[in-house]
């Protein structure tokens, strides 16, 4: 079995390249758009969705069959095509190439494989088997996916305001050190899943954080409207 190295990259204004315009490959541009890189679809053909976004602007659309010059300065290539052929010469070209390739259903000849993504604000978990069975990944996801429910979001975006004021302050290493820790153990991401806001303020007053109170009330504000809709 393969041992992968995990790592989350910064694709952002760099060349990815999709060869295949079907379902499989507007999946991985939807992801791939969050991270801001530079997308080129080459397909003669494309889902709606796809065509849409290329007439956006959003992604270059090249119609026309694969072609191992349009991989130059592509540093991440995924090969979604049906064509065993194809994504094998898809693989080829970009090993002689040194670009990582990923193609669909394939980790024998990937250079890379995707994990499952659970994402909720910062927080970003991969899951992954190393190939072995994606469908364990997916139910371990799944899984995941209830334990750790939408509140993460304004969760950790209070802890990132948290951290910086502390950091800004004129505390030891130390103190500031053990401040974190001490705050990171606190149940905030409890008390806004249950609405317990008043008791994060609590918390904020009695560790002398009251000044980013004012910051974060717009955050639990915009949740307490969501679970509204929701429930309305």
């Amino acid at each position: 079995m393969t041992n992968y190295y995990p790592a989350f990259l910064k694709l952002e204004g760099k060349k990815c390249v999709v060869i295949g315009g079907g379902k499989v490959a507007e999946r991985k541009i939807l992801f791939l758009l969050e991270t801001k890189a530079n997308i080129v679809l080459i397909s003669p053909e494309a889902t709606q969705t796809l065509a849409k976004l290329a007439e956006e602007g959003w992604i270059t659309w090249i119609k026309d069959t694969f072609k191992p010059s349009y991989l130059d300065g592509a540093w991440l290539v995924f090969a979604c095509t049906n064509k065993r052929d194809v994504q094998k010469e898809v693989f080829r070209a970009c090993e002689e190439r040194r670009i990582f390739c990923n193609v669909v259903d394939q980790p024998d000849i990937s250079s890379f494989i995707v994990p499952s993504i659970i994402r909720r604000g910062a927080l970003t978990l991969a899951i992954s088997t190393s190939g072995a069975s994606p469908a364990v990944s997916r139910r371990l996801r799944e899984r995941l996916e209830k334990i750790l429910g939408e509140e993460y979001g304004p969760y950790l975006e209070l802890m990132r305001r948290i951290r910086d004021f502390i950091l800004s302050k004129e505390l030891s290493p130390e103190e500031k050190e053990k401040k974190l820790q001490l705050l990171a153990l606190a149940p905030f991401d409890i008390y806004i899943k249950n609405k317990d806001y008043h008791l994060i303020k609590v918390i904020l007053e009695k560790e002398g954080l009251t000044e980013i109170i004012p910051e974060f009330e717009p955050l639990l504000d915009d949740k307490a409207s969501k679970d509204n809709e929701r429930q309305g």
